[in-house]
């Protein structure tokens, strides 16, 4: 493989990547515009993440994460996910930002 080959692999490689991230981060979370009680946006780079239903629980006051250490999300900080899937997205250190939880059957 000459020089040249193996810089144009290099290039396509990094374009891909740089283009599956983005596109991974254009989500309905960021679009949405959506902030929660206090403000901040709910969605910065990559901070946005489902989670597997049979890893969240519900008590009389709220969702139980069980992911994350039996993180409790009160029912007044949750906001309806439109795709019908439960996400916390995270701040830098790893606190809760915001959490989206599907509606409620009926």
């Amino acid at each position: 493989m000459t020089l040249r080959s193996i810089a144009l692999v290099g290039l396509v490689g990094t374009v891909l990547a740089i283009g599956s991230l983005a596109s991974a981060h254009d989500l309905w979370i960021n679009r949405g515009g959506f902030r929660n009680a206090a403000g901040e946006w709910c969605c910065g780079a990559g901070d946005c993440f489902t989670i597997p239903g049979e890893k969240v629980s519900m008590n009389g006051i709220g969702y139980i994460l069980r992911e994350y250490d039996n993180e409790l999300v009160p029912f007044s900080e949750a906001q309806p996910s439109p795709d019908g899937a439960y996400w916390r997205c995270k701040r830098a250190d790893g606190s809760r930002r915001c959490f989206f939880a599907p509606p409620p059957s009926t």
